[in-house]
Order: structure tokens, then C-alpha cells, then sequence
């Protein structure tokens, strides 16, 4: 994932959470927060050490970036989203990731499935 598409610094953040929607299920929590003279949108995960070990944890980092990558087209644009992974993701493979990611994206209804 690109720097540009990327959430990092703490204000951004913070400006998602106080500011944002958040949407859950049972394995992520999702903020959105509107940015209409953005022209992209931006990911921002957080992980905590809750879930386990480094290697568990950048697991799952990679592996909600890669169903972004994967429904980048079925997102709204304009956008900052964070997700924050639960600890039922830590049993998860890529596929009940990106399944869970859909049915919190759809109930937050920023997700259109192309055909």
C-alpha cells in the first residue's frame, strides 16, 4: 500500500475517531471519516498486543491491507478509514478477514459489490 494511501500520524488519528462513524461486528471495528477534497482514500490500522505476538499481529496487518487492496474498487473514495482488529482475528484466515471487512463494510454501507 502506497505512503499516500496510508493513516499514520497520531492527529490523523485522533481526527477519525472524534470526528468519524464507527461501524462493528464481532472481529473489527471500522471509523470513517468523510474527506471530500481528498481525492483518495486513506487506511489506518491499529492492532493491539491483546491479540498476540508480533508476528500474529503484522499478520493480520497484512492481511486486512491486502483485502483493501482487493476491494479498493467497491470502496467509497474520499475517505480516511481505520480499523481496529478484534481478538477473534487473531483465529482468522485471508478469507474470513476479508469476509468479516465486507459485512462491517456493508453495514456501514460504503461497499458496492462490482459485478
Amino acid at each position: 500500500m502506497k505512503k499516500k494511501f496510508r493513516i499514520k500520524k497520531n492527529n490523523d488519528f485522533q481526527e477519525v475517531f472524534q470526528k468519524g462513524e464507527s461501524f462493528a461486528n464481532r472481529q473489527f471495528v471500522i471509523y470513517v471519516l468523510n474527506k471530500p477534497a481528498q481525492g483518495y482514500y486513506r487506511v489506518g490500522l491499529s492492532v493491539s498486543k491483546k491479540i498476540g505476538n508480533a508476528v500474529m499481529r503484522n499478520q493480520i496487518k497484512r492481511y486486512i491491507r491486502q483485502a483493501f487492496l482487493e476491494l479498493k474498487d467497491g470502496l467509497e473514495i474520499d475517505k480516511d478509514y481505520i480499523v481496529i482488529a478484534r481478538k477473534p482475528a487473531a483465529d482468522m484466515d485471508f478469507f474470513e478477514v476479508k469476509k468479516s471487512l465486507i459485512h462491517v463494510f456493508k453495514r456501514a454501507k460504503i461497499f458496492q459489490q462490482k459485478k
